[in-house]
């Protein structure tokens, strides 16, 4: 090629690797040599596959990478709905769909893979589906419109993303999977058994150690059942293939290249090909062989290419195949060596069997070093502990504590600055830290001054987003380490305090999350600002928490008006105010839990519990309650749930005051009210404290004179005990006490924080609350107690409204198009007489370290 001419480059593939490649060419400099053509085989430019299934609720254009089309460097060209039919390489030409040849200097192939359907018979059928592309969703939902009933083969990671695409389309939806667990690559039997509870509470049907052996048609050539060896046949409208990938390397084999004898083009570990011209990245890219499925390897494979392309010498050492994603709601991650394949490696476990929660570490023989590890259920964790393994840091002494329940005493471990944070792009605590020190100047020549910026510049967390909450706290550590301010947003979706954002929604008068965060914020919201928002909505509103959009935004029990159990059951609890309650009403609840076969349990704050009651049985067990006088007692919701009482004077001796009176007063007053976090309350008729009032977020105990608030206090795992607030104070200015208190802390607090912290956390603690609430220092007494009184004027119950209103009743099936079919799934034992969840695991338990193989 002339001298004077630049360089040529085509990239075949605009997929998320082949993107990536393009971005870091033209960051690092590489389009001053070459021009770049990028071939795109789909009619839209590249976007996040990792969140494809949020399609449905976003639209193809926030999930775009490139939303105009086009990039900015003139010297990059894009171009979509075009083929490469054909590859030359002695030529050193692409032939295109058109008919086009383009000639090239250096040739980088990101072609990806393809969806894996087993040659099972009928698998061509109607409606049988692939989970790959938004073309591939658009079919399936316009499918699923006349459908009722999907199946997805396949129970890995994108079978368990096709699952819950087909149940946001509303459809009965079961999971095939041949082998004995789900997520058989990633999780350990003990992991894949916990997130099955987990995803049969939700509604769908698993069906593990299952092979398919045909689709079956109906008259018109329709999917209609799916047949499963030595089971019975599913019923189904429409089938999923989600069985894994195989690499796209058709192109590569009729070239002539060399490819990978499980498929791929075979690469160097610097990624290039057999022909010196032609590189191959992603999961098309066979590295020394092997196949790397997972987009973060194919990201570190395009900055190879690029260094090499600068004459650099990188190299693709390998990959951390470690994964963290929410599946149908449920945190799940693996990482490093997970499932203790290691020689003498060691496995300490924990396990909350009613939380759902189960986690797993692997540790070296000497138990000093981290290997890898199993979270299903709370995988909070995951960015400190996935780092742990490729540091290959020394564990603290008492290595359990990384796995225990915060409340429980979890360490808060200091990361070295050399260790890597962001496994899928490469960034260490010292670049974090880098990007927000003085001598930074990514942020156009200034220092970045909060994660979001950090994320941006050194795309730590840009990617599957699993390291966010780590990447912020190392920049709050620094800021407050060396005296600067520290950004408090309430996640990367809204730059501001859940106080803040409190003001700003009762300023604007907005009663919906989508007008807050137009407004407002910024993106489609998460997991942390949907459910505050919707708290705050509740809080400012008192609306009920099914209406419209807001719906959607609810947690799990919240969204049912329910507790859900570790079975998929959910527990019914009425309000029994102060404890108190008629012989009739008593009766009525056993009549109910007899009739619903429910197991009946007396509560710590003195109601009664029902427990195992199927979701489509829920608005007829409120009915009868709610006929014989009783209301919701809000056990699922971040709201008061009891105010404890003893006797009080009525009926015992020692006592100087009606604490049942006052705590029923109490009770029926603060029903309902959504606060940031649940609210517990106990009033106690003398000193003897029977209703153990100082262990709640309100306590109130008498005197001869009238009556202590004590405030602050909670039981759990970190007791605390409430502290004195204000004393002998007559029932009114209790009262009075006690509504600028719960409003100030509404206010103020922030998401899913406690009374007790929230105090501790104020500047000046007990002193500046009892300044607002019993002095009125800042004035704002006669406005927080007219915000309690317009919540108490304008109470309704949940469930009364809930039965009466159709379309809400409409929610409560297990399956969207079967209404009145039960969950076949739900089954109990017999236990002291009483039903229990069939598939008891037993107590919480932390697990004793045995070497592999050793005998058990």
């Amino acid at each position: 090629m002339a001298p004077h001419l630049r360089k040529q480059l085509v990239v075949v593939g605009h997929g998320m690797v082949g993107h990536r490649f393009v971005e870091s060419a033209i960051s690092r400099g590489l389009t001053e040599t070459y021009d770049i053509t990028v071939i795109g085989e789909e009619s839209r430019p590249a976007y996040d596959r990792v969140a494809l299934t949020s399609f449905f609720e976003v639209g193809d254009k926030a999930l775009s990478f490139l939303p105009t089309g086009q990039y900015d460097d003139p010297r990059v060209t894009l171009r979509l709905g075009t083929e490469v039919v054909a590859i030359s390489p002695r030529q050193r030409v692409v032939t295109l769909s058109d008919g086009e040849d383009l000639a090239y200097d250096e040739l980088v192939m990101a072609t990806g893979a393809a969806p894996f359907v087993p040659p099972v018979p009928g698998h061509d059928l109607e409606n049988c589906f692939v989970y790959r592309t938004i073309e591939d969703l658009e079919a399936i939902r316009t499918a699923a419109k006349k459908a009722k009933v999907g199946a997805v083969i396949g129970g890995g990671l994108l079978g368990l993303e096709a699952a819950n695409a087909l149940h946001q389309l509303g459809l009965e939806t079961h999971v095939v999977e041949l082998a004995p667990r789900l997520m058989a690559v990633q999780i350990d039997d003990m992991g894949g058994r916990t997130l099955n509870r987990h995803i049969d509470g939700l509604g769908l049907t698993v069906h593990t150690g299952a092979m398919t052996e045909a689709v079956l048609a109906d008259k018109k050539g329709r999917v209609e059942r799916l047949a499963l060896k030595d089971r019975n046949p599913l019923d189904v409208d429409i089938v999923v293939f989600s069985a894994g990938i195989r690499p796209r390397d058709a192109l590569a084999r009729a070239a002539g290249l060399d490819v990978a004898e499980r498929g791929g083009v075979l690469v160097d570990e610097s990624l290039r090909s057999s022909d010196e011209h032609i590189w191959a990245i992603g999961e098309c890219a066979a590295v020394h062989g092997r196949m790397y499925g997972l987009v973060a390897p194919g990201y570190d494979m395009a900055e190879v290419v690029v260094d090499r392309l600068l004459d650099g010498d990188g190299e693709f050492t390998g990959a951390d195949m470690s994964t963290k994603l929410k599946l149908l709601g449920v945190d799940v991650a693996s990482f490093g060596d997970a499932h203790g394949e290691t020689e003498g490696s060691l496995e300490l476990t924990y396990q909350d069997a009613v939380s759902g929660v189960y986690k797993k570490l692997v540790l070296s023989e000497d138990g000093k070093r981290l290997l890898g590890g199993v979270l299903v259920g709370d995988a909070e964790a995951y960015g400190i502990l996935r780092p742990m393994v490729a540091s290959g840091m020394e564990l603290p002494e008492n290595p359990e504590e990384l796995i225990l329940p915060a409340s429980r005493g979890g360490l808060d471990l200091e990361m070295p600055d050399e260790m890597q944070v962001c496994s899928c792009n490469d960034v260490t605590k010292a670049q974090i830290k880098h990007a927000v020190s003085d001598e930074s100047t990514l942020n156009d020549g200034s220092p970045c001054a909060d994660a979001v910026c950090v994320t941006k510049h050194t795309r730590a967390g840009s990617t599957c987003g699993s390291c966010k909450p780590v990447v912020k706290k190392i920049v709050e550590d620094y800021f407050a380490a060396t005296g600067k301010a520290v950004d408090k947003s309430l996640c990367e979706h809204f730059a501001m305090t859940r106080q803040e954002l409190f003001e700003v929604v009762a300023v604007h008068g907005y009663n919906r999350f989508d007008d807050i965060i137009a407004g407002h914020g910024s993106g489609r919201g998460c997991d942390i600002c949907k459910p505050a928002v919707a708290s705050i909505l509740a809080s400012l509103l008192n609306h009920h928490v099914l209406d419209g959009s807001n719906r959607i935004l609810q947690d799990t029990n919240d969204a049912y008006l329910a507790n859900l159990q570790r079975n998929g059951t959910y527990s019914v609890v009425p309000r029994i105010p102060g404890g108190e309650i008629t012989p009739d009403k008593l009766i009525v609840i056993g009549e109910v839990a007899k009739e619903f076969g429910l197991y009946t349990k007396i509560t710590g704050g003195q109601r009664i519990d029902m427990f195992g009651a199927r979701m489509e049985d829920l608005p007829a067990i409120w009915k009868r309650l709610v006929d014989a006088g009783m209301e919701s007692g809000h056990a699922y919701g971040k709201s008061l749930r009891t105010v404890k009482s003893c006797v009080g004077s009525t009926w015992c001796r020692y006592g100087v005051q009606d604490s049942v009176g006052l705590a029923i007063e109490l009770e029926l007053r603060y029903r309902g009210l959504r606060s940031p976090h649940k609210l517990k309350g106990g009033v106690s008729g003398c000193a003897r404290e029977c209703a153990e009032a100082r262990s709640k977020d309100f306590g109130i105990i008498a005197t001869e004179k009238g009556w202590n608030l004590y405030v602050a206090g909670n039981g759990g795992a970190i007791p605390a005990h409430a502290q004195l607030l204000a004393g002998d104070l007559d029932k009114d200015t209790l009262i009075r006490y006690l509504d600028r208190f719960l409003m100030y802390y509404i206010r103020t607090a922030d998401r899913l924080q406690r009374t007790a912290p929230w105090v501790e956390s104020l500047d000046g603690g007990l002193d500046r609350v009892r300044e607002i609430v019993v002095d009125d220092a800042l004035g704002l007494g006669t406005e927080l107690e007219a915000a309690m009184d317009k919540h108490v004027e304008s109470y309704f119950d949940e469930w009364k409204a809930t039965i009466e209103d159709p379309e809400k009743m409409a929610r409560f099936v297990s399956f969207v198009n079967a209404p009145g079919v039960p969950d076949p799934n739900i089954s109990f034992r017999d236990e002291r007489g009483q039903i229990a969840p069939a598939d008891s695991d037993g107590p919480v338990s932390l697990g004793t370290s045995i070497p592999v193989g050793a005998p058990q």
